[in-house]
This record gives C-alpha cells, sequence and structure tokens, in this order.
C-alpha cells in the first residue's frame, strides 16, 4: 500500500486540477483521484488527469481509452513506481499524454507516447518539454503553463 500524499503533494494536485479545468477546451474534463482500469485485475489512480468529456459523470473508473493525459505527482514513498512503473504501465494501455511532476522545486516533465518500442513489445513516453518555470505544449491541446501557479 502506498503511503498517503503530503499536504504539498495535494496543494500541487488542486491547483494543478484548477488549472487545467480552467483551461482545457470542451472536449476533455480535468478530474482526480479516478481509477483507470489497466487490465482485467489492475488499475492506477492518477493524481490529476483529463479525460473524454463524454464519458457518462456516475464512472468511478475509467477505462485506458477514455484518458487523454494522466499525472503523477512524485512523493518521496513513490518516486520509482511514479518514474518508471506507471509511466510503462500507462503506455502500454495507450494513454497518449503523461505529465510527472517532481516536488522541491517544483519541475514538470510532460511526455507523449511515441513511436518506440520497448523489449516486450509495448509503447513507450518520450519527453516533449520540460521545465521548472513554463511548460509550453501544443497536445493535447495548446498549453502555456507557468509552474509558479501549481506551486504552492
Amino acid at each position: 500500500m502506498a503511503p498517503f500524499p503530503t499536504l504539498v503533494h495535494q496543494d500541487i494536485c488542486g491547483l494543478l486540477w484548477t488549472w487545467l479545468r480552467g483551461h482545457a477546451p470542451a472536449d476533455v474534463r480535468a478530474t482526480q483521484a479516478v481509477a483507470v482500469e489497466l487490465s482485467h485485475d489492475t488499475s492506477r489512480c492518477p493524481d490529476v488527469l483529463l479525460c473524454r468529456s463524454d464519458v457518462p459523470s456516475d464512472r468511478s473508473s475509467l477505462r485506458p481509452q477514455d484518458v487523454v493525459l494522466a499525472v503523477e505527482i512524485v512523493s518521496p514513498g513513490t518516486r520509482r513506481i511514479d518514474r518508471f512503473a506507471k509511466p510503462c504501465e500507462y503506455a502500454a494501455v495507450g494513454i497518449p499524454f503523461y505529465w510527472r511532476i517532481e516536488q522541491d522545486p517544483v519541475h514538470v516533465y510532460a511526455y507523449r507516447i511515441g513511436d518506440r518500442v520497448g523489449p516486450g513489445g509495448e509503447r513507450q513516453y518520450e519527453l516533449v518539454a520540460d521545465g521548472p518555470d513554463v511548460i509550453e505544449l501544443t497536445e493535447p491541446f495548446d498549453i502555456k503553463l507557468p509552474v509558479a501557479e501549481i506551486t504552492p
């Protein structure tokens, strides 16, 4: 069982959710801590995610094809899982975008699924942007995220 998140982890999570909710286009919806079914017996719960807006609001779990972006905020107790296991699992099921946010100082790493194939034949993420100040992306929508706005 993973350790409970810290207050600063939750602050970053809430600030990012609020930012995404205010900037995302109408075809996607920002949410937090909703399970994503990776297989019939495995699910993960990203800290923040974007899903398609046509997903029914009464769902408590999502299919990988419902998810546009999965975000993990790295905590001391989850470093290896957030940096290695989760991105591999998310890419393997075809989630198009993954962000990893490091704390202290806050630094955003943005990935998109690439054409690179791993040793098991699964697709992998490629880094498209990172920074401690501003993240600018054109996918999954036009983003210019000042990191200070998600820093408690």
